[in-house]
């Protein structure tokens, strides 16, 4: 499949809302850092466009005592692929993510 060829304000337009995204998902994530927001909070937004597209293990290294190590090893004991998004997330895996993290 051949790559579109955008004109100079395609891009531009692409770019912003490229940009906009990744900054919503920053803010979700530093509100979930500080507790303004709890896990439940933020996946029950999982049906935006934007928060849906966020990494659960991005968002596991974002709580509290959690690094990439920590995330790993739960990912893996609650049997959730380490490429699943957000909004990819089964009913059992909300669940179980939900009652280990709160």
């Amino acid at each position: 499949m051949a790559i579109p060829q955008l004109s100079a304000e395609d891009r531009a337009q692409a770019l912003e809302k490229a940009k906009a995204a990744r900054i919503k998902r920053a803010q979700v994530r530093e509100d979930l850092k500080n507790e303004k927001v709890t896990l439940a909070d933020v996946i029950a937004m999982k049906d935006d466009p934007v928060v849906g597209r966020m990494k659960v293990s991005a968002l596991i290294e974002t709580m509290p005592g959690y690094g990439k190590a920590r995330a790993e090893k739960l990912m893996k004991e609650l049997q959730i692929a380490e490429s699943r998004r957000l909004r990819g997330l089964g009913e059992r895996q909300t669940e179980a993510l939900l009652s280990r993290l709160g």
